[in-house]
């Protein structure tokens, strides 16, 4: 059980829209999006840095893949 639930359904429009983008990304609303979503402004900037890392040209995609996937085992992450 977590300690912060987070927004389940409904929210804010910027909420509903991170919603649907995560939804086509990963194929689920994932527990940060919805704890994110609690706060509008934080919300906002969680997604910007999320847009600015992947607009990043220095790492090629395969690579930035490879470690999200190696950092997420490393941290015991379920998705």
């Amino acid at each position: 059980m977590p300690r912060i639930r987070g927004v389940e359904k409904g929210g804010g429009l910027l909420a509903r829209i991170a919603f649907l983008l995560t939804r086509r990304k990963v194929g689920r609303v994932i527990r940060p999006v919805r704890v994110h979503a609690l706060h509008s402004r934080l919300l906002l900037g969680y997604g910007q840095m999320e847009q600015a890392q992947e607009k990043a040209r220095l790492v090629p995609p395969a690579l930035k893949s490879l470690v999200g996937i190696l950092s997420a085992v490393r941290i015991g992450c379920p998705f």
